[in-house]
């Protein structure tokens, strides 16, 4: 255990980027969110909302991406073993994920109280991530991260096996499987169905539990590729 935190203290060394990009790029957001619709004034009804805070969770699943490419060939010249590296690696992804997650909660109740910053925007508090249980409300916040920051893991793991020309044939892998499962779709007739499931998922289960069984299958996947990883 010890070396697995030896090794999260080295990939914290890049601490403030950690932080600052995520939350930098997210505050320039909900500014340029806040002034735009403070414009717009009371044309929208019910006050309005945006996605404004999905950059967030997309710098965060760049940043575990360059966890691999910054540390991994570093880590390795240091006598880690690849295991130890993925564990320090999962155990920051894990923990930026949940104190976001928090920080995004109390962002919420701030928006909350001030009546959508004035104006009833909603940014932090998007109805359909919605939970009045606090702790669920944090589950759902942090999931997301933790998928993505996998998902960053494992591109960044490809690359570093197969080069680009892996990371091209994975993606192109992907595109092929979702566009054949979107032909099946259509062909059967199943999209008021599918859509009919969604509807029917609480945001815990549609943020939260599903979203965790990928973040398993994916953290499995980059510990299986990291083993064979180059540095």
């Amino acid at each position: 255990m010890s070396r697995v935190l030896t090794a999260t203290r080295i990939q914290l060394i890049t601490w403030p980027a950690l932080v600052g990009w995520p939350w930098g790029i997210v505050g320039s957001s909900f500014l340029i969110n806040l002034a735009l619709f403070s414009a717009i004034g009371d044309d929208i009804p019910d006050g309005p909302q945006t996605g404004g805070l999905l950059s967030i969770y997309v710098v965060l699943m760049v940043s575990a991406g360059q966890s691999i490419t910054q540390f991994f060939s570093f880590s390795l010249g240091l006598s880690l073993t690849r295991r130890t590296f993925y564990a320090a690696t999962s155990l920051l992804v894990v923990a930026e994920s949940l104190v976001f997650g928090v920080l995004i909660y109390l962002l919420k109740l701030v928006e909350r109280a001030t009546d959508g910053w004035g104006i009833s925007m909603r940014f932090f508090g998007l109805s359909f991530m919605n939970s009045d249980n606090p702790l669920a409300q944090i589950v759902i916040y942090t999931v997301p991260f933790v998928v993505l920051g996998y998902f960053g893991i494992c591109a960044a793991l490809v690359h570093k096996r197969w080069g680009m020309g892996g990371l091209y044939l994975v993606s192109i892998a992907l595109l092929f499987l979702f566009g054949l499962l979107g032909v099946l779709v259509t062909w059967q007739r199943w999209w008021p169905a599918v859509g009919q499931w969604f509807a029917d998922q609480s945001p815990l289960s549609l943020f939260a539990g599903w979203p965790a069984l990928l973040a398993v299958a994916l953290a499995t996947v980059g510990l299986l590729t990291i083993r064979r990883a180059t540095a």
